[in-house]
């Protein structure tokens, strides 16, 4: 069959359902679920509610971030036209999914869920070896060799993706500190910790937005969605990178300042001024908005 000029989405790629994300996804949701109904009244702490509403929100907002970029369209147009949707998937692998996993998740849950593992997340979730372990996989998957094996081998591309996102985990967990077992670190360093990540991004995607030529000749092969040249789409993939994952690391090192402040200012001001609640002194809570 002979492409349009400028292909649409179902030339490129029929729709399909992919029942190896929808079976991992599903039963993510299912412990989840599970943990929170059978295990809350045994292990959740008394007199505390067991899950909030606003860490429900962020699980499942995490479980969908991964369905769209793991499912068609996306993941489809990414493995058969565009490198930039490839580039989503890594974004949503590394930097969205997990921070909204972990918010969503209770801490009474985490504790349990890595209790068998504890010692070793210990060690990888220490800040340099999981900044390490994160950019280089991130560096690792951006080789050409390597997204060439990830393009030609589904095994491949599902299990350095899923390494990803481990490695993400590790690399969330010095800042949202989940569980008092392994704290987050205190906020200045946890800004300090965000702004070196926002830094490393930058070097990959330098190469993609300036480059002259696409860095991936594989891509040159596929059919070019909409008429996008391989070139512009290996810059847009670059903007991707660096924009969206600037966003989002800085809009973190924000929340944390925030944070700190509002909590340095209720212990500067125990008493509250006349006229003034007791609400408004408590430190800034992203996730009590969501209740």
């Amino acid at each position: 069959m002979t492409l349009a000029a400028n292909p649409g989405i179902f030339d490129v790629t029929p729709f399909h359902m992919h029942l190896d994300v929808i079976g991992v996804l599903g039963a993510m949701v299912v412990l989840y679920e599970y943990g929170l109904r059978r295990l809350a009244p045994i292990h959740a702490p008394r007199g505390e509610v067991a899950v909030t509403r606003g860490q429900k929100w962020a699980f499942y907002a995490g479980i969908l971030s991964l369905y769209v970029v793991s499912s068609w369209p996306v993941h489809d147009i990414g493995e058969n036209s565009l490198f930039m949707f490839h580039m989503s998937e890594h974004l949503a692998f590394g930097l969205i999914a997990p921070p909204l996993l972990i918010s969503g998740t209770p801490s009474w849950l985490i504790r349990l869920v890595v209790k068998p593992v504890l010692p070793a997340l210990r060690i990888f979730t220490k800040p340099l070896v999981a900044l390490a372990l994160f950019n280089g996989m991130l560096g690792l998957i951006h080789a050409p060799a390597v997204l060439n094996l990830m393009l030609r081998n589904e095994f491949a591309h599902f299990g350095l993706h899923a390494i990803l996102f481990v490695f993400g985990i590790f690399m969330w967990w010095p800042i949202l500190g989940p569980i008092p077992e392994i704290p987050q670190l205190p906020p200045f360093l946890r800004m300090g910790y965000v702004f070196l990540q926002s830094l490393v991004p930058t070097i990959p995607a330098t190469f993609l937005t300036f480059g002259e030529t696409p860095l991936y000749p594989i891509y040159e092969t596929f059919p070019r969605l909409w008429g996008i040249p391989a070139l512009d789409d290996q810059v847009y993939a670059g903007l991707i990178m660096k924009i969206g994952a600037g966003l989002l690391l800085w809009g973190f090192i924000a929340w944390i300042w925030f944070s700190w402040w509002n909590e340095e200012q209720r212990h500067s001001n125990p008493t509250p001024r006349a006229g003034t609640s007791e609400r408004g002194l408590e430190p800034l809570d992203l996730g009590s908005r969501l209740r």
